[in-house]
């Protein structure tokens, strides 16, 4: 079976807080807290998606004390690349050393981790010895710095999980969903071939948007039929239950819905904002630390696509 052999992030040395938003109304900067959870965010300074992804990889690496060489895979999980092509993976690959992997980037939005995890909860039953994964995201870069909807509610960071035939806790189960019907609620319109850049009647169709209320329901609903289906299916109650780190408000209403203690819901969106894909990977490592007792952990993510999913980690 696979395992989660050693968990690490990073988040960039930039901290932003609420009141460094000048660009908005001041009275609009009190209400961000109230309405999310969020005081303060990270965000790259010089630094690209492959950078802070590499960052979270090598102290894995160190941290589980495997050399680069020894990696089979290592699989990126960002909805903000450094480029089209190529795969952002390959240069996070070339950055830390891992010569003899092969490399590639999936995207899922905030999704993406445990999409990633479950390929390599495959790829370490089809023989591979040691898979990376890594969710990065830059989102400070593919934001309207104008736009008082999105622009304070994320930021960037990067979780690492070292996938293998043994470790700390198995990757019992998996659960992923997606409904192309919500395509166009989360979205970046413009960049790609859908509407190259020459085609761009308006430059706020460069940057990342989403229709809140539309995205509210969503997380709501699905990220607490995850929780609902890992209980019943292994009839267990989590110890600890690691949402997406989206919004506050989101995270309490799944609570509430799967009948989840608030207790057991690990946030931190309250320092780190919503990081996308990354969030919860960073908040697995922060959590395994801060909690090593938990025996059973559900994590719970949905995002653009629409896509959401749902993992079953139990200690070895």
């Amino acid at each position: 079976m696979p395992f989660v052999y050693a968990t690490s992030s990073y988040l960039p040395e930039k901290v932003v807080e609420n009141k460094d938003l000048v660009q908005f109304p001041e009275r609009y900067r009190h209400v961000i807290a109230e309405k999310a959870g969020i005081y303060t965010r990270r965000h790259a300074d010089g630094e690209c998606t492959s950078d802070v992804g590499a960052r979270a990889v090598e102290r894995l690496l160190e941290k589980a004390g495997v050399d680069p060489g020894d990696i089979d895979a290592l699989i990126c999980a960002t909805s903000s690349p450094d480029r089209i092509q190529p795969a952002t993976a390959t240069r996070i690959q070339e950055l830390c050393g891992i010569r003899n992997a092969f490399a590639f980037d999936i995207n899922s939005a905030c999704s993406g981790a445990v999409y990633a995890l479950r390929l390599a909860s495959a790829l370490v039953k089809d023989g591979h010895r040691w898979v990376v994964v890594v969710a990065s995201e830059v989102y400070s870069k593919i934001m309207n710095p104008k736009d008082l909807a999105t622009f304070p509610y994320f930021g960037d960071g990067a979780g690492a999980v070292l996938v293998g035939r043994s470790g700390r806790y198995e990757l019992c189960d998996f659960v992923l969903y997606s409904d192309g019907s919500g395509a166009d609620v989360i979205q970046v319109p413009a960049r790609g071939t859908m509407k190259p850049v020459e085609q761009v009647e308006d430059e706020k169709q460069l940057y990342f948007t989403m229709i809140g209320r539309e995205v509210y329901d969503f997380a709501c609903q699905r990220g607490s039929e995850v929780l609902l289906h890992l209980a019943s299916v292994h009839g267990v109650t989590p110890d600890r239950v690691i949402p997406h780190q989206a919004n506050i408000n989101v995270i309490n209403e799944i609570a509430a819905r799967s009948r989840t203690p608030p207790g057991r819901m690990f946030t931190n969106l309250d320092r780190y904002a919503n990081t996308g894909g990354a969030s919860v990977l960073i908040a697995l490592d922060e959590s395994t630390a801060l909690n090593p007792s938990d025996r059973h952990i559900f994590l719970t993510v949905f995002g653009g696509g629409l896509s959401w999913a749902g993992a079953y980690l139990r200690a070895a």
